[in-house]
């Protein structure tokens, strides 16, 4: 075959790629992997049959960027990555704010009743908690504690990171997959976290323990809570997929609702790890002043909340 022949037979594969390269496109599609090894093999052909050193030339930079374009492909995902931080998972944030107050309500509202009601009836306590596991508290919480939080203080701050990660991620997945009970699940999840922590936080208030304690969840309490409740309103949003699908079948309406339940989930674990390495390097440290810990706690809710209220936004809104 001779060099134009050849050349008529693969350009419109060869336009093709100089397409796909010149604008960017992404490569569903078009099966660029195929097409990616049939233009190297061109490329071995025209140099084995000694084709003008041009077309050679042309042929050895498409295969050049081609190759590169794969190699980028990384860098695209990360740049998806930051884009859907950056821009998406707030906005899907704000979207679903009807379900967010309910799921916010469903978790500080018991929060905040045991909080008080145990500082007024410390008793209390021990209808949510057994006796062994609130001693355990008063332990891990003691001001004479050289590190809080902790049962034992030998767990290093990586051993406790990795356990704070696996425990919370387990906490917010469970809240959210409850949803499938018509999401009587993860209300019950979201009811049952703030009964818990409403009490201890009450009980260790009202023992004396406030500066061990509270210097100890302000640090990352902004992201670990916000997480807790995402989850409960992605667990939510399967509920209501099932009760009032519409016009779609409950099939259809679950897997819609799933796909925008995991948007926020994926981001409450990115919360989750957050939370993690707070707690893990800073809240269970006992060098820094109280009053420190304070401020950072507030800083890290002011930036957590301005993240959720102006990020995603169209530029001028």
């Amino acid at each position: 075959m001779n060099q134009d022949a050849f050349v008529a037979k693969r350009q419109a594969d060869w336009v093709l790629l100089d397409s796909w390269l010149g604008d960017d496109r992404p490569m569903d599609g078009h099966d660029i992997p195929r097409r990616y090894r049939q233009l190297c093999q061109d490329l071995a052909l025209a140099q084995s049959r000694r084709y003008s050193p041009a077309l050679i030339q042309q042929l050895e930079n498409r295969v050049l960027g081609v190759h590169r374009r794969f190699y980028r492909r990384p860098s695209r995902l990360l740049q998806r990555i930051g884009q859907y931080l950056v821009w998406e998972f707030p906005r899907n944030v704000r979207r679903e704010w009807r379900l967010l107050s309910i799921a916010s309500g469903l978790f500080y509202l018991p929060l905040i009743a045991l909080l008080i009601a145990v500082q007024w009836s410390p008793e209390l306590v021990y209808s949510v908690l057994p006796v062994d596991q609130v001693g355990k508290m008063e332990e891990m919480y003691d001001p004479a504690s050289s590190v809080l939080g902790r049962e034992r203080s030998s767990d290093s701050d990586f051993q406790m990171f990795g356990f704070y990660i696996f425990n919370n991620t387990g906490i917010g997945f469970r809240t959210f997959a409850a949803g499938l009970l018509f999401g009587l699940g993860s209300a019950f999840f979201l009811v049952y976290n703030g009964v818990v922590l409403g009490a201890v936080a009450g009980y260790l208030t009202d023992l004396g323990h406030i500066d061990t304690f509270w210097g100890f969840v302000v640090g990352h309490s902004a992201f670990e809570l916000t997480a807790v409740v995402l989850s409960g309103t992605a667990g939510l949003r399967l509920g209501f997929a099932l009760l009032a699908p519409g016009r779609r079948s409950r099939r259809l309406a679950l897997i819609e609702a799933g796909r925008q339940g995991m948007g926020l989930v994926y981001g409450a674990a990115g919360l989750f790890i957050l939370a993690a390495f707070v707690e893990a390097f800073w809240s269970s440290t006992t060098w820094p002043p109280v009053a420190v810990k304070y401020a950072v706690g507030a800083v890290l809710w002011t930036l957590v909340l301005a993240y959720f209220l102006l990020l995603g936004r169209p530029r001028g809104a």
